[in-house]
């Protein structure tokens, strides 16, 4: 059955029919009544954090010492779904990348999917902020970033300095901006965890 159908079927029910099952699914579907909740009462900072958290989790999960990226990338798409703005949406695929970086930088070298992760979520992030025009707002925390890469194994460094500066492309010598956070720090980019 597609939408065509669904609604087809749906124009068929009155207002309590409708009321009746909306409030179904809000009792039986956890995404369904995220969704309604935020229609509701839209609260887009209280979502990002629940979002954030989840990212965090990911990397540095409360129970056990299993990274489990595809929980940060599912928070990232699942964020998606409720239409959040732009800078919302690009803070927290930099979170994911910080908290990557951050995780490296704690507990060395990773692997080249872990890697390869980290940086298709840059360059999306990187290519959202273009396209929404929040490259300047961004300016800093992104070279934060870049600056915490260095010394990071499988050609990482490299492949967010060139994506970095393909964006920047003033911005070829970090090292002169005077922003060199302390190795082994979570990144403090204004998010608090």
């Amino acid at each position: 059955m597609g939408l065509r159908d669904i609604k087809k079927e749906l124009k068929k029910l009155d207002k309590d029919g409708l009321i009746n099952l909306i409030s179904e699914l809000y009792k039986k579907d956890k995404s369904a009544k995220e969704l309604l909740d935020f229609y509701a009462k839209p609260n887009e900072r209280e979502l990002f954090n629940k979002y954030r958290d989840i990212v965090f989790e990911a990397f540095y999960p409360s129970r056990g010492h299993e990274l489990k990226l595809r929980n940060g990338k599912k928070a990232i798409s699942d964020f998606k779904k409720f239409s959040p703005s732009s800078d919302l949406v690009a803070e927290l695929m930099l979170f994911y990348v910080a908290t990557g970086v951050d995780f490296t930088n704690d507990f060395g070298d990773i692997d080249e999917g872990f890697y390869s992760s980290l940086e298709t979520t840059f360059a999306a992030a990187m290519k959202l902020m273009e396209n929404e025009n929040l490259l300047e707002k961004f300016a800093e925390q992104v070279s934060i970033i870049v600056n915490e890469t260095h010394g990071i194994g499988w050609g990482f460094h490299d492949y967010i300095c060139e994506v970095y500066w393909e964006f920047y492309p003033d911005s070829h010598d970090l090292e002169t901006k005077g922003i060199e956070p302390e190795k082994g720090k979570i990144i403090n980019l204004g998010w608090k965890k």
